[in-house]
């Protein structure tokens, strides 16, 4: 809307209709001299009595007709006591109903919220009122007006309400002089402002391009795009690079503010070998931490080196099943150590060896808990072995958060109470995770690391399972004999002989393994074509739920978003009745497939048998059950648990048709598309592509040239990520 095409619209707040406090999304009815109009728009906190001048358009809504669509909000407040009664008794302040409010205002009459903001003392005069409610009475009147005041001054930057209630949240009264002081302060995990958006207010503000906070702000900024694509830290020599690009400024004025915070220790330098490192300090403490705490459950629990041998003998007998050498070996190793690591790919029995490992360990009176990363891994972890799994998050029982990071209440002050613990698909644990899941264990009790160290390393920062494997500490068994039915499935033998640097089998034709030949400009609307029709008529495979397209890249004709935008077209084309919503360069549509694309640990959720809780994590899949463009809601269900999403939380979502493979880490799904291009070396190699065909679970199809397989196969390119955790480890356990 250009503003000169705006229309004035002044009048009373008759009823608020609706208001989201997070994203300040407010429906209201306006009186405007006798005549009741509905208006929207983000418009902060508002009362009924309260007088307002809003700046927008009239716009027709489909379903609610009629509507004034606010651009600008002004508010005056009432003036008049009946006007002040009915903002009051709306509940405008907390503290204030019905009764208290017509107490107040006979007291104080059209003085009183002038008495409520300067002689807040006085309230207490009033039959009801004690000193400590005329308090939280004056307290909540100032945040209600300083969130106003926050969002006025913000909003000449181009800031939106949701970035302005959140640093109000954190700043409270003092949030515009820290904004003038550092505009940097909102690039914080628990405000999120990008650090391009607070440069621009930086320089609104003409405060020096040179000045220490921007530094340091860019420092962090890099340190933290470094964390997003997996690295726990930088080379010094490299951030100093990456830092002088974006801030222009000299490489001297850059490495005093690192010298500075690393004194101040808000930044970790650490000098490892012929290398510096710089680090995030909440990265540096958790590898460090990891690291003491497993030499101090390796030295805790040593191996007894006892023969289980006639223990697994006996449960074979009993349970008409044969383990392999490699399979006895680890229940054993995990019967005897504090710690264990089991790898292998699939068919090699690592479920058949955790299930060995479970019921030694009940024969024993043992309390044995299960985990897995993701809400899928650990449904299935249930399946396979029949005892209860959860998330590793929710075992830990995590709570509502500030910013990018959970809080558990499962910690070292109050930690799991188990003998045993568990956990699978254990590649795509990140570093801050395994600090948490340690913290909440005793040292007691044994840990049992499940993963496939072949797959490719966690989406968060770190590699963790690599790591444990590589500082030769931990003790580890690699599983490698493929079972006689897991053979049987071109599946499972192709991402052998993948893993292995052999080309597949791809000449097979009634297997669940097929590679389809095609052309680069055939291979899009072959893929839409399985989705949509193929698939669903031979094997009733739903396009939602059962089928995902699994791309090496986002870029591209055959990246995510381009293969995402038609198959959403396909499988669920624009309808009159299908409600949609944009956001950024995504177009979401009543019954869309979306994924979640960071961990959001406060959003709410209910699961169908009634559980609450909060958290939906990075690469979570859901399907759009509702649009609700008036209060401006979604709603995903995410298997069993339905959540909501304002539509300012929209940006963590993207259309889930087709996602990357590093996504899809930790799933399985029947049936698994992947389209390839022409090669790419930074993308297209032989990690990346095992952990494509493993996830499939009943039918793979690859599309693509023959050439491009093989070079994948061939390029064994590993995934490398900067971290000392091997090094920490080696350092506490043989030190």
């Amino acid at each position: 809307m250009q503003q000169e095409e705006f229309t004035v619209l002044e009048g009373t707040v008759e009823t608020i209709v609706y208001h989201n406090d997070d994203s300040g999304f407010t429906v209201i009815e306006v009186n405007c001299g006798g005549e009741l109009i509905t208006a929207v728009g983000e418009l902060g906190s508002l009362g009924e009595g309260e007088e307002v001048r809003l700046m927008g358009q009239y716009a027709t809504h489909a379903s609610y007709g009629s509507q004034f669509r606010a651009a600008t909000c002004e508010v005056k407040l009432p003036a008049t006591a009946g006007a002040i009664l009915k903002y009051l008794s709306a509940g405008a302040i907390k503290g204030i109903g019905p009764k208290t409010a017509r107490k107040i205002v006979e007291a104080f009459g059209d003085k009183t919220l002038e008495i409520i903001e300067k002689q807040p003392e006085l309230l207490s005069e009033v039959n009801g009122i004690s000193q400590s409610k005329a308090k939280q009475i004056e307290n909540d009147f100032k945040k209600v007006f300083g969130i106003r005041t926050v969002m006025a001054y913000l909003k000449r930057f181009n800031i939106t309400p949701y970035y302005c209630i959140r640093a109000w949240k954190k700043f409270g009264p003092m949030t515009i002089d820290v904004v003038n002081e550092n505009p940097f302060a909102l690039c914080s995990d628990d405000i999120g402002l990008a650090f391009k958006a607070t440069d621009e207010i930086s320089r609104a503000l003409s405060l020096p391009t040179d000045a220490p906070a921007r530094i340091l702000a860019g420092i962090q900024y890099e340190l933290s795009a470094a964390n997003r694509n997996g690295h726990t830290c930088m080379l010094y020599a490299k951030l100093v690079e990456r830092a002088q690009q974006l801030l222009d400024v000299s490489t001297d004025e850059i490495e005093n503010v690192l010298y500075e915070q690393n004194q101040a220790q808000t930044i970790v330098t650490e000098q490892i070998g012929d290398a510096e490192y710089v680090y995030l300090p909440q990265y540096y403490d958790a590898e460090r931490f990891i690291a003491c705490r497993l030499s101090l459950i390796i030295k805790s629990i040593p191996d007894t080196m006892k023969s289980y041998d006639e223990d697994i003998s006996r449960l074979e007998a009993e349970k008409g099943i044969h383990y392999e050498r490699l399979q006895k070996k680890a229940i054993a190793m995990a019967l005897s150590n504090g710690i264990t690591v089991l790898t292998g790919g699939p068919g090699t029995g690592k479920t058949t060896t955790i299930m060995g490992i479970i019921e030694l360990y009940k024969r024993m009176g043992k309390k044995v808990l299960l985990a897995a990363p993701t809400g899928r891994a650990a449904k299935r972890m249930s399946e396979l072995s029949g005892y209860e799994a959860k998330t590793i998050h929710r075992l830990l029982e995590v709570e509502y958060s500030k910013g990018d990071q959970p809080s558990f209440r499962r910690n070292s002050r109050n930690p799991l109470n188990c003998d045993v613990i568990i956990i699978d698909e254990f590649s795509m644990v990140d570093t801050l995770l395994f600090e948490s899941l340690l913290s909440a264990v005793r040292l007691s009790c044994r840990i049992v690391l499940v993963g496939d160290s072949d797959q490719l390393p966690s989406v968060g920062a770190g590699n963790i399972l690599h790591d444990l494997i590589q500082s030769d500490c931990v003790p580890t068994v690699t599983l490698t004999e493929i079972f006689r039915q897991a053979a049987q499935s071109l599946i499972v033998t192709n991402a052998h002989d993948i893993i292995n640097g052999e080309v597949p089998q791809i000449e097979v034709k009634d297997n669940d393994f097929f590679f389809i030949k095609r052309d680069l400009d055939q291979i899009a609307q072959t893929v839409v074509s399985l989705c949509r029709d193929r698939l669903p008529k031979a094997y009733a495979y739903s396009p939602l739920w059962d089928i995902q397209v699994l791309c090496p890249s986002r870029q591209g004709e055959l990246g995510t978003a381009a293969l995402n935008s038609k198959l959403q077209a396909s499988i669920n084309p624009k309808q009159a009745d299908r409600p949609e919503v944009k956001s950024g360069p995504n177009l979401f549509r009543l019954g869309d497939k979306v994924m979640q694309i960071r961990n959001n640990y406060d959003i709410i959720w209910t699961r169908d048998d009634g559980e609450n809780g909060a958290g939906v994590f990075n690469g979570d899949i859901g399907i759009i059950e509702s649009i609700d463009r008036p209060a401006q809601l979604l709603t995903i269900r995410f298997d069993d648990r339905v959540a909501d999403y304002t539509f300012d939380q929209l940006i963590e979502l993207e259309l889930a048709y087709a996602i990357t493979v590093h996504k899809s880490q930790g799933s399985e799904y029947e049936a698994v598309i992947i389209p390839l291009a022409k090669p790419m070396q930074n993308l297209y190699y032989r990690n990346l592509l095992y952990t494509a065909v493993t996830r499939a679970k009943k039918l793979l199809i690859i599309l693509g040239a023959p050439e491009t397989l093989s070079y994948m196969v061939g390029n064994n390119r590993k995934t490398y990520r900067y971290t000392n955790l091997q090094q920490f480890i080696t350092d506490e356990v043989l030190g």
